[in-house]
């Protein structure tokens, strides 16, 4: 939706094909990060967006045991807005199209479920699409994959998935939230699980983090054996996990880390999950995503609206994207070693007092900042020339960049291996 908003905006024709009625689903990840909102910022949408009911998260907090620790403060970035924004991704969804078809050359088409491509000459030339009155094909310039981690675009192009393997899975439920809860994002780590607690206003947005395809030996235990979890973690929570009535509140994601090793072919792109699959671990899907659309926009745009073929310009996205990308996923796999630690025990933890130094000197925040509030070296609103002008400048920055904040994240996962247990 970004990318048909930015590229209608630059004047190209854009069809976006959406396979439901609306947008109206439960996505889970409805964090809007202080990069996308710059990004509304640059393009004059910001203040009409916030009017959107919204929660904002200024801080990240966590609790190992009983020790409680602040993990990132937003309000120390250097953005328009220095939170995270908390919004049901269909209004966010709702909001980009609406402004897109303000344009003449956008085109939304609801119940639209592209399931192949179309070939002429060994080159994508289209989309073959499921419609409530039967199959259609549309034919394009250009088609972008922005179809998610099981892409039926990916797989009908035939391109290759690297795995990078990950040891966790969530488990996703509500629970109601009272007005003496913790107001900002809350980790919680103990007896062997890690809880998340998303403040969305009157209930939390909870997830709880266990062991890779453990879920049925989970469900096995019965449910009130989960609520007894739950409520060993998160003592405040009473007996409020007397809500999570049985297994169809509780929806299994299935973590991956993948990427492709090449993001394209003649007349296809894939950007977001079809390109790059990512962790929760700092809950950054969106953020990637929206990036590369920006990254996309701004090289692709004056090729399509010159008609040129943009084949050639399409290994400049990946080029552009992939280093970031790569990073990222990889202080994600590191983030996953603690996980070792965590899960090795169903005992009360007790943090050494490395960890506790660690913690409390806030090394890891550069980390959190700048994964979570920013991304690594963030795309910004701008002309395709004057991003071929910066690429080699901006890789520098991007390298620079990621050994710093892979020496802080070394040394914070040195404290995590020192977590003990009563």
């Amino acid at each position: 939706m970004m990318l048909g908003y930015l590229l209608a905006r630059s004047g190209v024709a854009v069809t976006v094909l959406e396979k439901h009625r609306d947008f109206f689903r439960d996505f889970r990840g409805d964090t809007v990060h202080p990069s996308t909102l710059e990004l509304l910022y640059e393009l004059g949408l910001l203040e009409e967006f916030l009017k959107l009911r919204h929660e904002k998260v200024t801080s990240l907090s966590a609790t190992v045991g009983d020790f409680e620790f602040e993990q990132a403060n937003f309000e120390r970035l250097h953005t328009h807005c220095r939170f995270v924004a908390i919004m049901p991704q269909w209004d966010f969804l709702n909001f980009l199209s609406e402004q897109a078809k303000q344009y003449p050359t956008f085109d939304l088409r609801l119940e639209h479920e592209a399931t192949d491509v179309l070939y002429e000459n060994e080159r994508i030339t289209g989309v073959s699409v499921r419609t409530p009155s039967g199959t259609e094909h549309i034919r394009a310039d250009l088609v972008v994959a922005c179809d998610g981690r099981h892409s039926a675009m990916r797989a009908a192009a035939h391109l290759q998935v690297h795995e990078l393997g990950v040891p966790i899975d969530v488990l996703w439920f509500r629970i109601s939230r009272a007005s003496q809860d913790p107001e900002q994002v809350l980790g919680r780590i103990n007896f062997g699980k890690l809880l998340i607690l998303i403040n969305r206003g009157d209930y939390f947005q909870a997830g709880l983090v266990v062991q890779k395809n453990s879920f049925d030996q989970i469900k096995r235990k019965g449910i009130e054996a989960f609520r007894h979890d739950v409520a060993r973690i998160a003592p405040f929570l009473g007996e409020r996990v007397a809500e999570i009535k049985s297994w169809d509140d509780v929806k299994l994601l299935s973590v991956q880390i993948n990427r492709l090793k090449r993001w394209h072919r003649p007349g296809l792109l894939c950007i977001g999950d079809a390109a790059h699959a990512m962790s929760p671990v700092f809950g950054v899907g969106i953020n990637l995503a929206v990036q590369d659309a920006v990254a996309a926009a701004n090289i692709l745009a004056r090729p399509l609206l010159r008609k040129e073929n943009t084949d050639r310009y399409l290994e400049r996205v990946q080029r552009r994207r992939e280093l970031r990308t790569r990073i990222t996923q990889g202080l994600q796999v590191l983030a996953h070693g603690a996980f070792r630690y965590i899960f090795r025990s169903e005992g009360p933890l007790r943090p050494s007092r490395l960890f506790k130094l660690v913690a409390r000197a806030h090394i890891a925040q550069p980390i959190v900042l700048r994964v979570v509030g920013v991304g690594i070296v963030p795309e910004h609103v701008a002309g395709a020339e004057r991003e071929s002008r910066s690429l080699g400048s901006t890789l520098a920055r991007t390298v620079g960049m990621a050994a710093g904040i892979a020496a802080a994240a070394t040394v914070f996962w040195l404290g995590v291996r020192r977590l003990r247990n009563d």
